[in-house]
């Protein structure tokens, strides 16, 4: 049995931090599910608007959001309605008053979760699925990552029996903490069945506070 485990994960409180802060004792199943059903109904809502991921942060009476993503036009709409739209049916969901931030994904191209949707989409259109991981890889190393690894799984190509094809550039070091590893996975919805994409980018290493402060006062 392959024992692997999710690189965002992994480096949670080392170099990334956590989706969602908040704490509480009685009410944490309660939270866990708003936030779950939150983040359902956004990715619904909002199936084109390249959605990276969603930070949710509670503070007495009030929720804010932060919705990452590559086209923040989508989301906020024409003179906003789209965002009013969402307060509004997200406050029905909890308690909470609602606050939607957008941050926009400056490089599109080193984010895991957005290429990976990128060659899903490519393959529910019929695109080769080499081509499809192929050229993510070329963009993505065109845009300055370390390294790559795109996977597919599934009855590629309608083949009879299910298998996985990946195509790798660079340095993946899953094993060093240093090393910013983003993982994103995507399932594309063909008529042979459900193939898996995920995807692994290596953006270079990771330098703590400490660590440039040290640096710059040995200089």
């Amino acid at each position: 049995m392959g024992q692997k485990v999710n690189p965002v994960g992994f480096r949670t409180g080392i170099n990334r931090d956590w989706k969602t802060h908040w704490f509480a004792t009685k009410e944490y199943s309660k939270f866990l599910c708003e936030d779950i059903k939150i983040r359902e109904y956004l990715r619904d809502q909002l199936p084109n608007a390249a959605v990276s991921g969603i930070e949710i942060e509670r503070t007495a009476g009030i929720m804010t959001m932060n919705v990452c993503t590559a086209r923040p036009g989508i989301v906020i709409g024409r003179k906003g309605s789209n965002i009013n739209i969402l307060k509004k049916e997200i406050e029905k969901m909890t308690d909470h008053q609602v606050i939607v931030n957008i941050v926009e994904v400056v490089k599109p191209e080193l984010d895991a979760v957005l290429v990976a949707e990128n060659v899903a989409q490519q393959i529910e259109g019929r695109t080769g699925y080499r081509r499809a991981m192929k050229k993510a890889i070329f963009i993505t190393m065109k845009t300055g990552a370390k390294g790559i690894k795109i996977s597919c799984s599934g009855r590629l190509g309608g083949a009879e029996m299910a298998r996985t094809v990946w195509f790798k550039e660079g340095r993946i070091p899953l094993h060093t903490l240093k090393a910013d590893i983003d993982y994103g996975q995507k399932d594309a919805i063909t008529k042979f069945g459900v193939i898996g994409v995920k995807v692994w980018i290596n953006r270079g290493e990771f330098i703590s506070k400490e660590e440039q402060f040290k640096s710059s006062h040995d200089k």
